[in-house]
């Protein structure tokens, strides 16, 4: 096969992987001043392809503002794990279907580690999505056929990431906790599924009261996993407090000057 064959073999597939039928149906008949437009038309497909592509995993992910990591303060937490939390952006979690479970008090971070990680896997073309536990569990309960069960909770398996933000901080009834063991089940073994808790595993009977499937679920949860534990004060109220002080700083009254009469002995 000479060079020229060759370009337009590779011209050829990567208009047939584009699904352009209609130029591949009347391939033959294009000459030889058509195949330099046909290379940049075929390039600008597939550049716009991947911008829409971006833009609609971006939108799926539902990750709303975060703070990226490269502005997070690595010094405010006592305790984190900052080299393992940067090698998860790697996203080699992903590709061994490894489950990544943020522990840790309020304020810490972990939301945002989160976040992070759920925008960095749409940014290299995975599917993601990051969702409360209140808001999860609340569209699954609130389905009123199997049907309409059956295609939420396909919705939230679909994806090669989940996080589920938040597990603990609302008490939930059996039929939730089965639920989520639905979703867990489902997802084990085949993808990854991030978990934020302020809870340690050995409370979350506290979470699910009366579950018979909190054991099976954490441990579907932590088989195969990576646990970072974030220790620390609440960031948030270390925010709070400072504006707080800047406000005392700006409303405190100013002592008035007096100045010292130029005859005074």
């Amino acid at each position: 096969m000479t060079t020229h064959e060759l370009d337009l073999s590779r011209l050829r597939a990567r208009a047939g992987a584009l699904k352009l039928h209609g130029l591949l149906a009347h391939w033959d008949e294009l000459g030889a001043t058509e195949w330099p437009w046909i290379n940049q038309w075929l390039a600008w497909e597939e550049q716009e392809r991947q911008r829409r592509g971006l833009d609609a995993r971006l939108r799926k992910a539902q990750v709303g503002r975060f703070k990226p990591l490269a502005d997070f303060d690595w010094e405010w937490p006592s305790k984190i794990d900052r080299a393992t939390v940067c090698e998860l952006m790697s996203l080699e979690f992903i590709e061994q279907a490894t489950n990544i479970i943020l522990v840790g008090t309020n304020g810490l971070g972990k939301s945002t580690v989160a976040r992070n990680l759920t925008h960095q896997a749409a940014l290299q073309g995975h599917s993601s999505l990051f969702v409360s536990a209140a808001q999860m569990l609340g569209d699954l309960a609130a389905q009123e056929t199997d049907r309409a069960l059956h295609r939420r909770i396909k919705h939230y398996v679909k994806p090669t990431l989940l996080a589920i933000d938040e597990v603990g901080y609302l008490s939930y009834g059996n039929r939730q906790a089965d639920l989520l063991f639905e979703i867990i089940s489902q997802r084990y073994e085949k993808k990854p599924t991030l978990i934020t808790t302020n809870r340690p595993f050995s409370e979350w009977n506290e979470v699910f009261p009366n579950a018979a499937c909190v054991v099976s679920l954490v441990d579907r949860l932590v088989h195969h996993s990576e646990v970072i534990v974030l220790e620390g004060e609440s960031y948030r109220m270390k925010e709070a407090r400072e504006r707080a002080q800047r406000k005392r700083g700006k409303s405190a009254p100013k002592k008035p000057v007096t100045k010292g009469r130029e005859d005074a002995p």
